[in-house]
């Protein structure tokens, strides 16, 4: 039991915990002896900072890689793998309870193995490990350190009281969950993306605070595993960044699935009675108090920047927004450059990783790669999934960019049809009077696969005019993107362009 949380958490590392340290940490692990110089020293060894020590070393560098936890960061450890597997397992127990409106039937005592649940994701996380582990990148010509780096100088760094020396350095090492600043919510404690998924119990009844991605698609798992969830959000709707048809079909699939939504709501005040945690809530004039047995946060993440001296590398930082970069991803100091969460809008793994090419470039080889000409996609993997890339009309009408959407809603498919999926649309923007694609949102089962597809042909400069084209296997929900592609198409014939046609065939007509 953690004395911070009345739910239990897991404290005996069982045979997939040790092998996922065995990889990302290992016990006996022995730090090399520090190079005279380092081509580049990367501190911290999460998704941006694995990324740019492959890429530096394939290229013929000598790196250093430092990470004082885990490698793997956040995504492996405790947030993309983990919740990821955790959804997977919520979701087919939603099916088996759902499973006559797939002309099955339901089984008739579903009950919820919480503890295998886990130590599947337990088994998921210590298998994917062995991808970044430190045996492997050491094969791969880096040299891994353990330990807490610090700046001594604008290109010196120690480890373990080691001092290594750089011609350019990388920071990156990300961010962690901020806790919001609630009465009593420290002392009668909470669960964040760190330890949530230790758990070796479902709470009865969980609190989530915030409406933000991770709040979504923790509070939709845990309350398809069996807990009683309310999302508790000071806003409107929540994904506030999301445009507002794609939240009220997420908010719709949560009320189908039970979850209690306080939404314009704040949380005053937290305490502990008798053994659970009272919840005092605030919407407009309205005052009430919930008892649950666990609270999760999901408000945002503060950058990791403290403990390193960046003064003495003469590195800008702000303690809540992070290292400051230009365009380039170079710091105040021309050589250091910073990459991923810990400078980042944008928090998102694929990002990270992006941004660590951008740096191994620019850092060794001199490169202008921008951050500013990246084509980001995301995605809220809830159920339906929502995913978007690009412009928002909301941010084109503010550029004075005239927009024309194009939106096929998920019912018209035959594939999310079959597959009792039909929730959604897919909405794809262009810019008026022309085929040029400014951002697409999708909300669909598989949505976060499906904008790939829209994500490339922004890429490579790609129109819907040529979407239409590429023929897309039946029956597939991505046939929605063609069916936009076609909508555009038959915009392009005018009135006058038909009455030549209607003209044509007449006079071709026997």
């Amino acid at each position: 039991m953690s004395p911070q949380n009345n739910v239990p958490i897991a404290t005996l590392q069982d045979a997939y915990e040790h092998a996922l340290v065995a990889n990302v940490h290992p016990a006996a692990w022995q730090n090399p002896k520090p190079a005279d110089c380092y081509q580049l020293v990367i501190v911290g060894a999460g998704p941006a900072g694995v990324a740019a020590a492959k890429a530096a070393a394939a290229l013929g560098a000598r790196v250093a890689l430092i990470e004082r936890h885990l490698i793997g960061g956040t995504c492996l450890n405790t947030g993309c793998v983990p919740s990821k597997t955790l959804i997977r397992t919520s979701r087919l127990y939603a099916e088996m309870r759902d499973a006559t409106h797939y002309g099955a039937l339901t089984p008739d005592d579903i009950r919820v193995d919480f503890a295998a649940v886990m130590e599947r994701v337990r088994r998921v996380r210590s298998h994917l490990s062995r991808g970044d582990s430190a045996a492997r990148l050491t094969a791969l010509g880096v040299d891994v350190f353990f330990g807490n780096a610090c700046f001594t100088g604008t290109d010196t760094l120690t480890i373990n009281d080691e001092t290594l020396c750089f011609k350019k350095a990388v920071i990156a090492t990300g961010a962690r969950p901020h806790i919001p600043p609630i009465p009593g919510l420290r002392e009668a404690g909470c669960l964040t993306n760190a330890d949530v998924f230790k758990l070796t119990e479902l709470p009865r009844r969980l609190l989530v605070i915030g409406g933000g991605p991770l709040g979504c698609e923790l509070a939709q798992a845990y309350c398809r595993l069996g807990a009683h969830v309310t999302i508790v959000q000071d806003k409107p709707l929540f994904l506030g960044r999301e445009e507002r048809d794609a939240a009220q079909i997420l908010s719709d699939a949560f009320a189908r699935d039970g979850i209690e939504v306080r939404l314009n709501t704040d949380v005053v005040a937290i305490r502990v009675e008798n053994g659970q945690k009272l919840v005092d809530l605030v919407s407009d004039d309205y005052r009430n108090t919930i008892a649950v047995d666990a609270i999760l946060t999901g408000v945002g993440r503060s950058p990791n920047v403290e403990g390193l001296n960046l003064e003495a590398a003469g590195v800008d930082y702000a303690a809540g927004n992070g290292i400051r970069v230009d365009d380039f991803l170079c710091t105040s100091n021309p050589h250091i450059y910073a990459a991923g969460d810990v400078c980042l809008t944008y928090q998102y793994t694929d990002t990270a990783t992006a941004s660590a090419r951008i740096v191994v470039q620019n850092a060794l080889f001199h490169g202008r790669e921008r951050l500013s000409a990246l084509v980001i996609p995301w995605c809220t993997f809830t159920d339906p999934e929502i995913a978007h890339v690009g412009l928002y009309v909301r941010e084109a009408n503010r550029q004075n960019i005239p927009v024309k959407t194009f939106t096929i809603p998920m019912h018209d498919i035959d594939r999310a049809v079959t597959d009792s999926e039909d929730a959604g649309f897919v909405k794809i923007h262009v810019r008026e009077r022309t085929d040029q694609i400014l951002g697409a949102t999708i909300v669909a089962r598989h949505a976060g696969d499906m904008i790939n597809e829209i994500t490339l042909a922004m890429v490579a400069g790609i129109g819907l005019r040529t979407l239409a084209r590429v023929i897309h296997a039946y029956p597939t929900q991505a046939e929605a993107i063609r069916q936009a592609a076609d909508a555009y198409n038959r915009t392009r014939l005018t009135p006058r362009i038909r009455s030549r046609l209607r003209r044509w065939l007449a006079r071709s007509a026997p």
